[in-house]
């Protein structure tokens, strides 16, 4: 049975417990004292209804429309209208796992008691989480500012008996599924349309999707990375923690350190000390300095996310003395910045990757060229590097800041927009190319390091090797790469390759990120 893991609206929500609801492992549940807050903020919003004053998005159109004025009887109406005129979203659905974070956090932000929603109305957006009934939601139309309005409004159209959702395999009309539950939709209260979308959910959900996703990518560049050096006979004396300590970034600090452990005791480094290089390319020399910087931003996008994973994001907030405040707590430019930033982060890492996979083939310091020993008859490990000099390319047009642009709304009244819903989609496009460029890199090592044998590289290393081994082999001639490369790409991007060194580090009493628990997932 999966167990509550927080209270949503009163715990902090954080990275582990979000990815955990969104996987189903775990649930968030509304304690007795969250559910008072928003019952009281709920009355405070019919109470406003009923008098002659003018809130915004109660009893007034929305945007360019907020001076017109909307008569108590047809407020509720309006709520139901405002998810229909703003379900515009085009483009391919949102990803399952997308549309469920975004549920998880737009219920956190409101059962915060700021909204005036119904207590109903969270509990039915419950029942979507706990029976996997997932809203459809095209990926593209957000502006990230006056809320993710496109993608937020085909999230919640099923509350209202419209829309389509994912059920049981299938992709259905909403309106069919609550049927087959006894279920009929759920009448909007006065402000409820406005509350469900406006809101960062979207820039959001890509967001905690980044931060999970660019973790492992940066923990397995260090592993690979570390292989490849191994592979190139390199040296680790660019990793000697007396040098980072004069230079105390942290992300720097945490790759050395890694990069210490993960070559402890090898056999191949120890055969070549006295070999005479001075210094190595800077791709693997500078691992510290390069990996480290996209740590760093990383570290910066994580702890923005966070923050905004228990922020209020509505407009207006109904404050607990019942003054009503309308302000911009619904711009994603706090997201869009970072994201483009990490974007950037990620594009580098498949940068410097990229340039690994390129010195391991060049034929020096005791590999053969293309490594392997029949070249000419065949093409070696050529071609895979076309491939990581293509997706680095193509990462590089992904990394224009969607946040340095912006086009005025509703004919001007949101004159200023964040943009941040196309950052948060293209750092995941950059990841997509990014976990491929490691795979490549990962299957180069692997098959280089065969050429050292029968010296041994470190424990973890082996370890890693071994496993790499267990599903693509050796290349003593050509094959199609492709093949070993989706295998290589899969155990990248389920995390699992990570996941089997960290457990035999583990195993060895060696925890990598020793010291640094900011960086810990």
């Amino acid at each position: 049975m999966v167990q509550p893991i927080f209270v949503y609206g009163q715990d902090v929500l954080d990275m582990g417990k979000v990815l955990a609801v969104a996987d189903g492992s775990a649930r968030g549940v509304l304690s007795p004292e969250v559910k008072a807050k928003v019952r009281s903020s709920e009355r405070k919003v019919l109470d406003i209804a009923g008098t002659p004053a003018s809130v915004y998005g109660i009893n007034t159109g929305f945007g360019i429309l907020a001076n017109t004025k909307i008569s108590e009887a047809d407020t509720r109406i309006l709520q139901h209208k405002i998810l229909q005129s703003h379900s515009v979203g085009v483009g391919e659905p949102v990803p399952r796992r997308i549309a469920r974070l975004m549920l998880i956090t737009k219920v956190h932000a409101l059962a915060q008691g700021y909204s005036g929603v119904q207590l109903t109305t969270l509990e039915r957006i419950l029942w979507h989480l706990a029976e996997d009934v997932i809203p459809v939601v095209p990926e593209k139309g957000s502006v990230g500012a006056s809320g993710d309005l496109a993608p937020l409004s085909h999230l919640f159209l099923p509350l209202i008996g419209l829309g389509e959702v994912y059920h049981r395999g299938q992709r259905k009309p909403a309106r069919a599924v609550l049927e087959e539950y006894g279920l009929l939709p759920v009448a909007l209260g006065p402000k409820e349309g406005l509350a469900l979308i406006n809101g960062t959910q979207f820039i959001l959900a890509y967001a905690v999707k980044a931060v999970e996703r660019l973790h492992y990518c940066l923990e397995a560049a260090d592993i690979i990375g570390a292989m490849s050096l191994e592979a190139l006979t390199g040296t680790k004396a660019p990793f000697d923690e007396r040098l980072h300590r004069l230079r105390p970034f942290i992300g720097n600090r945490l790759v050395a350190q890694r990069l210490r452990y993960l070559l402890k005791d090898s056999e191949i480094m120890k055969s070549h000390v006295d070999c005479g290089r001075v210094q190595d390319p800077y791709s693997l020399r500078c691992m510290p300095q390069v990996h480290g910087a996209s740590r760093n931003a990383w570290l910066h996008l994580r702890q923005l996310t966070e923050i905004e994973l228990n922020s209020v994001t509505d407009n207006p907030v109904i404050l607990e003395e019942g003054d009503v405040i309308s302000g911009g707590n619904f711009h994603g430019q706090p997201l869009a910045l970072p994201l483009d930033y990490a974007c950037i982060a990620a594009a580098e890492v498949g940068n410097i990757s990229d340039r690994r996979c390129y010195l391991l083939l060049e034929g020096k310091w005791g590999l053969p060229l293309l490594l392997m020993n029949n070249v000419g008859l065949n093409s070696g490990f050529m071609i895979p590097q076309y491939t990581t000099a293509a997706l680095v390319t193509e990462n590089k047009t992904l990394c224009f800041p969607a946040s340095a642009d912006s086009i005025p709304t509703s004919l001007g009244q949101e004159d200023h927009v964040s943009m941040g819903s196309i950052s948060g989609r293209k750092v995941n496009q950059v990841l997509d190319n990014l976990e491929y460029i490691l795979a490549i890199e990962l299957m180069s090592a692997c098959q280089a390091i065969e050429f050292r044998r029968p010296l041994k590289s470190s424990a973890i290393l082996e370890a890693a090797h071994e496993y790499v081994r267990r599903f693509v082999g050796f290349a003593s001639e050509d094959r199609i790469f492709s093949e070993d490369i989706r295998r290589l790409h899969a155990i990248i991007h389920d995390h699992s390759f990570v996941r089997y060194c960290n457990d035999v580090a583990g195993g060895l009493r060696t925890d990598l990120n020793a010291g640094y628990d900011e960086f810990n997932l």
